[in-house]
């Protein structure tokens, strides 16, 4: 059974400004907040759902950020949304369902090869600064890598943003800045699938969810301005070591 003490809401608060700052510019984030809500004495299932209250937050400010700043680029948010949601309505089913004990070696599968790649072959990832982005009409195959990453989402948030990151901008080839902005969007499209279905289930522990989801929230705010200050350079470098840091995280926790 979990007490929200005064020592566990600062713990909520902080990881969760932590997590909001890091999931705006790279991903990463709920391997802070899903051992802090693990902490309390949450189920895994209990803290992978109430996780989700922070992230759906979180995305939203941060939407905002980059659409009052132009950066949000909604001409194919359709086509790219579409099987992101569907495949986050099949994980979070799946997450409800099945035994907690597959989530973290499905979370370190994840984040080790996605780690490699990064480091053996960055191009398949992050773009050139002079190649121009396609729509998922001319790169139709994208839509799998989509679904694919919505499915992950909805079945285990950590490290959903590098997937995200990877299918826009590795198959569609946009910049880290609009890629960014992008995976916010497709969070917090499948996000609320997945929410829906941990809702329906009971699985949501609000109070704590929506103590996290103020951190998030404050911490998304501050991501969005550094995001699109910092260079593509040390955007590309952040990725890479928030990838390994992540990899590190599914190891050990």
């Amino acid at each position: 059974m979990y007490e929200l003490t005064p020592f566990f809401i600062a713990l909520l608060l902080s990881t969760g400004l932590l997590a909001g700052i890091i999931n705006v510019m790279a991903g990463g984030g709920s391997n802070l907040t899903l051992p802090a809500l693990m902490a309390m004495g949450m189920p895994a299932d209990v803290a992978n759902a109430t996780n989700r209250v922070g992230v759906f937050l979180q995305g939203i400010v941060g939407l905002r950020g980059f659409h009052a700043k132009g950066r949000l680029d909604t001409d194919d948010s359709k086509a790219i949304l579409i099987p992101m949601m569907a495949g986050g309505a099949v994980g979070a089913a799946c997450a409800s369902f099945l035994p907690n004990t597959l989530l973290k070696p499905i979370l370190l599968i994840t984040m080790i090869t996605l780690a490699v790649i990064m480091l053996v072959r960055p191009s398949i990832v992050i773009p050139g600064p002079d190649e121009q982005p396609y729509t998922v009409k001319q790169r139709p195959r994208a839509r799998w890598g989509l679904f694919l990453t919505g499915v992950y989402g909805g079945f285990v948030q950590a490290g959903v943003g590098f997937l995200l990151i990877a299918a826009v901008a590795g198959a569609l080839r946009y910049d880290l800045v609009k890629a960014n902005a992008y995976k916010l969007l497709g969070t917090v499209a499948f996000t609320t699938v997945s929410l829906a279905i941990f809702i329906a289930r009971g699985q949501v522990a609000w109070v704590p969810g929506l103590v996290l989801a103020v951190g998030t929230m404050i911490g998304a705010q501050l991501g969005v301005h550094l995001a699109i200050n910092v260079s593509q350079r040390t955007m590309k470098w952040f990725l890479l070591i928030m990838t390994l840091a992540a990899s590190a995280a599914a190891v050990w926790l």
